[in-house]
């Protein structure tokens, strides 16, 4: 995001200060000749302005720009590939990446800013509005890619179409003959749950399937939350024939909660995930899951970085990628009698 307020300068500085242009570039750069209670008062007004020193103009001419990848939580599959898609492209672009663990600790955006940033991508991360205005304020752009929430309409972002996603592994599932299908996500409010709940929904109306009490479990998009949804799911007095995972993740997790009860998927019970990562391959079985184009998204985010880094005006603030079911082992049309 853009900071739509001018930025400070020095000449702003010096007014305020009541001295020169030139004695506030003095102080900025570290010269000597420089009267300390004079040095003192203007230091003030830089850190009260937030003034950074405009390191971009004396970077122009680098060819490789260094963009900051932020991710929180642990190296997961997911964003394991996301990165390798960020990396790639900056390979290909001439573009440098400096991956790290988001940590909004004070003044993060300036310290950013002095190492020689020139954009920020953040990977399913939580960024509030005071850490937008901080990076506006500094001048940082930054693009938010899978966002969990868009605290700001303006954030450039990147994703791909998770309602139609949830609409088609839902539509093959009752293609397959199911009615009894459970959804398992992520948080209420992550964006991409959200999308992809609504996505499931639509379908069970469309085909007028209900959705029992129970049948919809939020939790987050982890191993555990399948395990522990899918104990609670086949718990209930009616319970599912088939179950919608909201990533990969969680589908795993359904699989073996499925197994460690002597149970198989799919016979007992169908399983789609969300995303395709390496899990889905290897999982036992494989499992049908919604590709995401990971690695397509971490490139699209690197190019917008870059763009945004060289003012460049994008036509749009949030890029969209399409979705596509990938039918492997873990479903099938439901047994004539479900209940074990």
């Amino acid at each position: 995001m853009r900071p739509n307020a001018r930025r400070t300068t020095l000449a702003d500085i010096a007014q305020a200060a009541g001295v020169s242009v030139a004695t506030v570039s003095k102080v900025v750069n570290g010269r000597g000749d420089v009267a300390p209670h004079t040095r003192t008062r203007v230091q003030e007004l830089l850190h009260q302005h937030h003034y950074l020193a405009p390191v971009f103009r004396h970077t122009e001419a680098v060819e490789s720009p260094t963009i900051e990848v932020q991710f929180q939580g642990g190296l997961r599959a997911y964003v394991a590939e996301t990165l390798e898609g960020i990396v790639d492209s900056a390979a290909e672009l001439g573009a440098s990446v400096v991956i790290s663990k988001a940590s909004h600790r004070p003044h993060w955006a300036r310290d950013l800013v002095s190492a020689g940033r020139r954009a920020v991508i953040a990977v399913t991360s939580v960024y509030t509005t005071a850490h937008m205005n901080e990076l506006a304020r500094a001048g940082l752009p930054l693009v938010v890619l899978d966002p969990l929430h868009l605290p700001d309409s303006r954030v450039n972002s990147v994703g791909a179409t998770n309602f139609a996603g949830g609409l088609t592994a839902t539509r093959h599932l009752l293609s397959l003959g199911h009615r009894s299908i459970a959804y398992l996500g992520g948080p209420v409010m992550a964006v991409g749950n959200q999308a992809r709940l609504h996505g499931y929904r639509a379908a069970m109306e469309a085909e007028g399937a209900p959705v029992p009490d129970g049948y919809v479990r939020p939790g987050e998009f982890t191993y555990e939350t399948g395990l522990l949804g899918a104990a609670a799911l086949l718990d209930l007095d009616e319970p599912p024939t088939a179950v919608f995972a909201g990533n990969d993740d969680i589908a795993v997790g359904v699989v073996e909660t499925v197994r460690a009860r002597g149970l198989r998927v799919p016979e007992h019970l169908s399983v789609v995930g969300f995303d395709d990562t390496s899990l889905a391959r290897m999982a036992s079985p494989p499992l049908t899951t919604v590709r995401q184009p990971l690695r397509e998204m971490g490139a699209a985010a690197l190019r917008t970085a870059l763009r945004l880094a060289n003012d460049e005006k994008l036509d749009s603030h949030h890029i969209e990628l399409a979705t596509e079911l990938v039918v492997r082992a873990s479903t099938a049309p439901p047994r004539e009698e479900t209940t074990p």
